[in-house]
């Protein structure tokens, strides 16, 4: 049997770090470090065929079925990144929004750019880029809900964020942040509530085994329109992430992408508070050289 991949999980650092944050996609980082249809396909392996392979052939035969070593390294590198920086991004999120959300805008950025310039044929699927900018755009309209954390809730609310984690340009992280559950979750990795865990992590098992099916189909039969509309999500979701926000009373947001809030002009923001621009401007060019330096490593790796 395979066993651990370095270069595959230093990927799901990345990916864990992205997916901690809202606004971000661990599934950007895959597609744009190679491994996103080698993703889609190991997850699509695990199976009821997987598990007749187990009981009739061995755990070599399993594991080599469902590209056990690429898995295993991606999904340590994952819990590792969430694990460690659960309790920095939560602070950073609360602290530092405006450099924090300046970086990841960055970040989203030339990640659009990456993923556009991969759409196969001639055409560039201009309706499809338009269609999912005016999707992420639509999404940035809602506003965080109140439902209370049971487990139930953390199953479902996993189950429909894993499904906008494992898509490039779409962040879990938000998704949770909408249905009012991404303080909850943040809390329960903070506090290693077992439970809570538990619960958010099974709905996350199940629904990542329903979605990645269809993803896999779309990405064998459309692919040129699911890039260009991943592209278009991308590009959206960059006013979900944009770093200057006041809250609904006008004053100055104390929580990243809290209720009630809505994005201004750097100047806007200046009669309330630093806008930090110099210094957001920068974090930004660095999260777009990130991303360069990523792509390049994976070419390499």
């Amino acid at each position: 049997m395979k066993g651990f991949y370095p270069a595959v999980f230093i990927r799901g650092l990345a990916m864990g770090a992205a997916d901690v944050v809202p606004g971000v996609s661990g599934g950007t980082i895959a597609f744009i470090t190679g491994i996103y249809d080698e993703l889609i396909e190991s997850l699509k392996s695990c199976n009821i065929q997987a598990l007749q392979l187990l009981f009739q052939s061995g755990p070599t035969a399993f594991w080599q079925h469902i590209n056990g070593g690429f898995l295993m390294s991606l999904l340590l590198g994952i819990a590792t990144s969430v694990l460690s920086l659960a309790r920095f991004i939560s602070y950073a999120l609360h602290h530092h929004p405006v450099p924090l959300a300046a970086l990841f805008f960055g970040l989203i950025l030339a990640s659009a750019v990456l993923v556009y310039r991969q759409i196969p044929g001639a055409g560039r699927q201009i309706g499809w880029l338009l269609f999912g900018i005016g999707f992420a755009l639509l999404i940035g309209e809602f506003r965080p809900a109140d439902i209370a954390s049971t487990p139930l809730n953390l199953f479902l609310s996993g189950a429909l964020a894993i499904c906008a984690m494992i898509l490039p340009g779409i962040s879990g992280s938000f998704i949770l942040l909408l249905l009012g559950m991404y303080q909850p979750v943040i809390e329960a990795v903070k506090s290693m509530d077992i439970l809570a865990l538990l619960s958010f992590m099974a709905g996350c098992g199940v629904g990542l085994m329903l979605f990645v099916r269809l993803l896999s189909w779309l990405m064998h039969h459309f692919r040129a329109q699911l890039l260009a509309g991943l592209s278009g999500l991308l590009i959206g979701s960059l006013s979900i992430i944009w770093p200057w926000k006041l809250d609904a009373a006008g004053g100055i947001l104390a929580e990243s992408l809290a209720p009630g809030w809505q994005n201004v002009l750097p100047w806007q923001y200046a009669v309330k508070g630093d806008p930090q621009l110099l210094f957001s401007l920068a974090l930004a060019l660095v999260g777009g050289v990130l991303v360069l330096l990523i792509e390049r490593f994976a070419k390499k790796a």
